[in-house]
């Protein structure tokens, strides 16, 4: 998957909803020149990618899934993305199931994904209802290990005894971290920081 596939796949995405580059950034709470051509390319003239973070936010301001995005890209390119790993939550609490930097390793199953360069994302299959009426048992969630999270950011969370959870980031210290369930049956829980294996954030949702 080349760069400038990537951006006319974007651009094509405006243009179905009736948008300019800026408008669909706009429309995606981003700072209008976000998409701008003059943004596509350092000063250097080494080729930029747009981030996963806004390019997620800019399929939901167009009510526009991955699935559907890289079949834009298809058109472009005659791809389709590339192939992630999906993991279930029940197999992602397996010990030895990732690396150190909490990216799956020997998942069977693959999705499509919009191929974004050097960023590493995978899919996991939620279970449970504690995130409903969010997330609902069987939706995918697209995970990235390694962004940066802050409080009210939608996680997933793996603590050192195997335990996998997609939750809401709470309070944050130095001791403990607050995970938040969306179904209000569930209570928040603070969990003590060495206990936590790794904190990704979710980037998106199939439903």
């Amino acid at each position: 998957m080349q760069h400038g596939e990537i951006w006319r796949a974007l651009d094509a995405l405006a243009a179905r909803k009736g948008l300019s580059s800026s408008g669909l950034a706009r429309a995606a709470g981003l700072d209008p020149t976000t998409f701008n051509k003059s943004k596509r390319q350092a000063p250097d003239g080494k080729a930029r990618w747009p981030s996963t973070e806004s390019l997620a936010r800019a399929l939901d301001a167009a009510e526009t899934s991955w699935e559907e995005f890289a079949s834009l890209l298809a058109g472009n390119a005659g791809g389709g993305g590339r192939a992630i790993p999906i993991v279930g939550m029940a197999r992602a609490g397996a010990d030895g199931f990732f690396d150190e930097n909490g990216f799956p390793v020997g998942a069977d199953e693959t999705v499509r994904f919009p191929d974004l360069g050097e960023d590493r994302v995978y899919a996991l299959e939620i279970a449970g209802d504690s995130m409903e009426p969010v997330f609902r048992g069987g939706d995918l969630v697209i995970v990235q290990p390694g962004a940066a999270v802050r409080r009210g950011d939608r996680i997933v969370v793996r603590t050192r005894a195997g335990e996998v959870m997609a939750k809401v980031l709470g309070r944050r210290n130095d001791q403990n971290v607050e995970l938040i369930s969306v179904n209000p049956a569930y209570p928040a829980r603070d969990i003590a920081v060495p206990d936590i294996d790794w904190i990704a954030r979710i980037l998106w949702a199939s439903q």
